[in-house]
């Protein structure tokens, strides 16, 4: 294997049987088996944009720009939350609800990103629904090996590639319908709109400080200790330091990395 670990990642590629075809750049990464973990974790520091997809539609859906997470979702932000304000609730209580939708989102962004975006790929396919269907394939797709890699591997493996930064639009419009009809379970009608809106917004705030800290050159103060704590959890130390807009949750919850002059 080469320094950067494409040597032996190609070399299995050659051996690889790819079903179906379209699917052939992503299943590769599943024969890496149980190296997988290891290789993953060397990142490629370049601004490179591994291709995913042999399809162009399905590739250009994985690849976006950080300026179109604003464009596309504070508009919607501002609609959910100028509801709750023509329903009639009160301003004290649109900012407060606008607000726990934010802080919300910081839980939710510790969370996906401890249990699920750094989950053992192993287990990955034994929860999905079609398991027993798709079992031809498993081993096409090695222990979850390809759908780790293509949720949050990628990112770890090139780590400055501004097209795989932040999450795709698509994808975010299918998991924001469900979760907005359990946040009208959950909370009052008046309430729901400004809630879910704070929780989009932090969502927007994440992203674009997710994609400055990889490409912005902060000098001093709080920017430049969350790049340096990021940086960190991408290069030194890469099972701590779960939180990306703040370290809170990581100091709540244990998962503080250790000083640069501590043992791992």
């Amino acid at each position: 294997r080469g320094q950067d670990g494409r040597e032996g990642f190609y070399s299995g590629f050659e051996q690889a049987s790819c079903i179906p075809d379209w699917l052939c750049n992503l299943t590769q990464v599943g024969h890496l088996g149980e190296a997988y973990e290891e290789w993953v974790h060397q990142p490629i520091v370049s601004k490179e944009t591994p291709r995913f997809f042999a399809n162009h539609f399905l590739e250009f859906l994985t690849r976006t720009r950080w300026w179109a997470i604003p464009l596309i979702w504070l508009p919607v932000v501002w609609w959910f939350v100028f509801t709750s304000i023509d329903v009639g609730l009160p301003i004290l209580q649109l900012a407060a609800s606008t607000f726990a939708g934010i802080s919300v989102w910081t839980l939710l962004e510790y969370s996906l990103h401890r249990f699920l975006f750094h989950i053992n790929p192993k287990g990955y396919w034994s929860l999905l629904p079609m398991y027993n269907f798709a079992s031809s394939y498993i081993d096409n797709f090695y222990r979850g090996n390809t759908i780790h890699y293509l949720m949050h591997g990628c990112h770890h493996k090139h780590p400055m590639d501004g097209l795989r930064l932040v999450f795709p639009p698509a994808a975010t419009a299918i998991l924001l319908l469900p979760l907005w009809h359990l946040i009208k379970l959950l909370v009052p009608p008046a309430v729901a709109p400004a809630l879910f809106g704070g929780g989009l917004l932090g969502y927007v705030m994440y992203d674009c400080i997710h994609y400055y800290l990889h490409h912005g050159k902060p000098i001093n103060g709080v920017s430049n200790s969350l790049k340096r704590f990021h940086m960190n959890h991408h290069f030194r130390v890469q099972d701590k330091g779960f939180g990306v807009t703040s370290s809170f949750w990581d100091k709540v919850f244990g998962t503080l990395p250790p000083n640069p002059g501590e043992k791992k």
